[in-house]
């Protein structure tokens, strides 16, 4: 049977909730450990070149925010494990990219790789109850299933957060108390890590800490990143918008009659004139993937939360569907949809099903 997500509960200073974090998760980051760690003992990278890499990102994250890297000295000490794999689980994408640029890869993307997310919102105006709903398919490595955590955080000078993240991960999608929420897929194209930024993971963060929507979207939109990545910010208020990230350039899109549906490959006019699609190589899939999302949804004139998560299990295509089975996609590891996620922000809750292609049981998560 699988198992839903452990919830782990923080507050305090970032070292001590850190601490709490390691403590309570410490299990599930040793998977995730084991897993990034795995990736580059197959990159065959060696011990110095680890740490120079690592150190980099450390030096960079201080840079952007001294507090994320406490955090991460706490949960290091909190889960008994070196602070370079903390550092690795929350900057993996771009370590790995990196790693692969040491050993002369023609790519810093990883080819066997064939996946990537499915993200929508239903505005208020168009959802059944009134209320905003944003949620996600996150399709990964099929072992994130026994790696991934919930996590509330009790801050003292900000909002509350609540986040769905690799367990030793700061953030990946999630809302806060003010109604923020925010969830991220895949995309690629030929700028990516040709600058290196901040990794995605902790802009995410950083994002769910804004007090107000206007900062959390200038986080999102003026971060310099390392590679592109779609993001998808609403406010229980009533607004949302997706960021098509380049490393170094943001393009929007807005909500079609109420909607807004994202998976892995560029839409917005301006983004298609400006960049070279390269996704499609990872993730052919895509281009039906946000076209089933979004007729499913609109075939209902007022969805509500069931209405989304039906839209999620959709297997038009299967097994390179919304939901995914655990298939092959890695050189060693099944891909699948991790988990789906679904946020009704403005009543704090959010319902997440582990491996919901084997599995439709839901458990409910509140910032309460």
């Amino acid at each position: 049977m699988t198992q839903p997500f452990p919830l782990i509960e923080i507050s305090g200073s970032p070292f001590v909730r850190g601490q709490q974090y390691g403590e309570q998760a410490r299990t599930r980051i040793h998977a995730s450990v084991a897993i990034y760690g795995d990736q580059l003992d197959d990159l065959q990278i060696s011990a110095p070149q680890r740490h120079q890499l690592i150190d980099g990102f450390s030096a960079l994250i201080r840079d952007f925010d001294a507090d994320y890297l406490e955090e991460m000295r706490g949960i290091a000490e909190g889960a008994n494990v070196p602070l370079e794999a903390i550092v690795m689980i929350n900057a993996r994408t771009e370590v790995i990219a990196q790693a692969r640029r040491l050993q002369d890869y023609a790519t810093p993307h990883d080819n066997q790789i064939k996946d990537g997310c499915s993200g929508a919102v239903i505005l208020p105006a168009r959802s059944a109850h009134g209320k905003l709903i944003h949620g996600q398919n996150w399709d990964w490595r099929a072992e994130c299933a026994e790696s991934s955590v919930v996590v509330r955080i009790r801050r003292d000078n900000g909002p509350d957060v609540l986040t769905f993240v690799e367990a030793g991960g700061l953030a990946r999608s999630g809302m806060n108390s003010t109604g923020i929420a925010i969830t991220a897929n895949y995309l690629r194209c030929e700028r990516d890590y040709t600058q290196r930024g901040v990794p995605l993971s902790l802009i995410r963060r950083k994002a769910l800490e804004q007090q107000h929507m206007a900062l959390a979207m200038r986080v999102v939109a003026t971060t310099p990143k390392s590679c592109s990545n779609n993001m998808i910010l609403s406010t229980k208020e009533g607004f949302a918008i997706d960021f098509e990230c380049a490393p170094d350039e943001c393009f929007t899109l807005y909500p079609q009659e109420g909607l807004l549906v994202h998976a892995n490959h560029w839409e917005s006019l301006a983004a298609r004139c400006k960049v070279r699609e390269e996704g499609i190589e990872a993730s052919p899939d895509s281009l039906y993937r946000s076209w089933r999302v979004s007729q499913l949804l609109a075939k209902t004139a007022l969805p509500d939360e069931e209405t989304m998560k039906q839209a999620f299990f959709d297997d038009f295509g299967a097994p390179y569907s919304v939901c995914r089975p655990p298939r092959p996609g890695f050189s060693s590891d099944l891909s699948a949809t991790v988990a789906m996620i679904v946020m009704t922000p403005a009543d704090g809750v959010m319902d997440v099903a582990p491996l919901p292609a084997i599995n439709k049981t839901f458990t409910r998560y509140s910032l309460d």
